[in-house]
């Protein structure tokens, strides 16, 4: 009996699931700025459908702002902590937790198989930076990036070797 409601609970989930992804596709569809802004992001290497869907609801001033804005709103800006001689070791704070967790994968991915994005990491952990440290600087990277190409309207485009 267990085995049968949790297999009609999962149906259930899939269903709902599947409704909500063809509303969100409809109310982005309905609009052309939306897809025009969602095409620019899925053209980033790394980044899919839904992390940009993410990006784009989360960060809606993305490409009306300055790269060092982008990355302060979503926490990605290194802030030093001082205060007169005595000075701290600078970290990532604030901002928006569900624009750096949209990014975290796609940075992975884009670390994983893409050449820019793997070579800026492999030089920081050769630079003696901690792997996190690095994986959030091609975080930073990425979202100055993305917020860039959505300010000139423009794909992305790999760079002539």
């Amino acid at each position: 009996m267990l085995r049968r409601l949790l297999a009609q609970r999962l149906a259930q989930i899939e269903r709902q699931v599947a409704r909500v992804e063809a509303t969100m596709h409809a109310l982005v569809a309905s609009d052309a700025e939306p897809v025009a802004r969602l095409d620019i992001l899925v053209s980033i290497p790394g980044i899919s459908i839904a992390s940009a869907t993410a990006l784009l609801a989360d960060m809606p001033e993305l490409g009306a702002i300055t790269g060092k804005e982008a990355a302060a709103l979503a926490g990605l800006a290194p802030m030093s902590r001082q205060s007169g001689q005595w000075q701290g070791q600078e970290r990532i704070q604030g901002g928006r937790r569900a624009v750096r967790q949209a990014l975290f994968m796609p940075t992975l991915c884009a670390i994983q198989h893409k050449s820019a994005a793997r070579a800026k990491f492999e030089d920081l952990v050769q630079a003696g930076k901690p792997r996190k440290v690095a994986v959030t600087a091609v975080m930073r990277k990425l979202i100055v990036l993305a917020n860039a190409l959505l300010r000139d309207r423009l794909k992305w485009a790999p760079e002539p070797a």
